[in-house]
């Protein structure tokens, strides 16, 4: 039976991934040995990137080494940015990111990279739970993250200065929100950076008069997630279910990426991670299956 996971338990581990933890029991020879029956794997693979790919990633690994005890899957988060140059030094297996990887990077790579696109993952903004703001529109966000808007008056709120927090350049989060929010406008110059999802839902906690934004796994009751509405629509929750209708504004796609067709444990790893079994875990974690 699979083991769901609590917010806290997502948030302590993305926290100590965000640390620079590699979290996995591997030891790193990412070297691999056929079983002589032919049916099971021994050795270790490296899955690098994306902190918001990571619990999938992990919840993955969980199961599949329950299953294959003699394999390992190392996991380290730490940014989309950083997977994708782990995968073209050829430092990991499988490279997370939380955006599609760009042409510059690819031709970087010897040989063709194969994408698979492991769920889906609803973009929410959020505030200090005691902000009295109710909805921003996708046009208010911009104005607000590029600095533009700077007082929480002006949109509906008290008479506050706004503390935009982002997250930091090398994070897929951070660049998918820039062109699909700001459409490709610079973040104000006094935005705070945090490492990660949890540390951005951390701060957001903290600061009254904060906004900051996370994928879906990462809200809790401890923030208040804004409803989003388009240009002439009304807002909607950040929400499963309007992420995978299409009404919420804000959703992307979650992959994962190898150098050539995925083989050995690799390709079983990522077989796993797109039958049914693996996309129940993608749910449980938070995010939104792709089958």
């Amino acid at each position: 039976m699979l083991k769901k996971w609590s917010r806290m338990s997502l948030t302590l581990v993305s926290l100590l991934l965000a640390a620079g933890l590699v979290v996995g029991c591997g030891n790193g020879d990412n070297k691999e040995q056929r079983q002589q029956n032919g049916s099971e794997f021994s050795g270790s693979i490296e899955v690098n990137g994306s902190t918001t790919v990571t619990p999938i990633a992990q919840g993955w690994a969980e199961t599949f080494n329950a299953e294959n005890p003699e394999v390992d899957v190392v996991i380290s988060g730490t940014g989309s940015g950083n997977g994708i140059a782990a995968l073209i030094n050829g430092t990991t297996d499988i490279a997370m990111a939380s955006r599609e990887i760009k042409d510059d990077e690819k031709s970087q790579i010897q040989g063709e990279v194969k994408e698979y696109v492991v769920g889906l993952d609803a973009l929410a903004v959020t505030v200090h739970k005691d902000n009295p703001v109710q909805s921003l529109s996708l046009a208010q966000l911009k104005d607000i993250f590029t600095g533009k808007i700077t007082n929480w008056k002006d949109v509906g709120g008290s008479d506050a200065k706004i503390l935009v927090y982002t997250r930091d350049s090398s994070s897929g989060t951070y660049e998918y929100f820039k062109e699909s929010v700001l459409e490709d406008e610079e973040f104000a110059g006094n935005a705070r950076s945090a490492a990660s999802n949890a540390a951005m839902a951390n701060s957001i906690k903290g600061e009254e008069t904060a906004i900051g934004y996370v994928g879906l796994a990462f809200v809790d009751s401890s923030v208040k997630a804004l409803p989003v509405s388009a240009e002439g629509k009304s807002p909607v929750e950040p929400t499963v279910e309007n992420a995978k209708s299409g009404e919420y504004p804000i959703v992307r796609e979650l992959n994962m990426y190898t150098v050539g067709e995925a083989e050995g444990i690799a390709k079983d790893y990522l077989d796993f991670g797109l039958s049914t079994d693996g996309q129940d875990i993608v749910e449980e974690v938070g995010y939104i299956r792709i089958d």
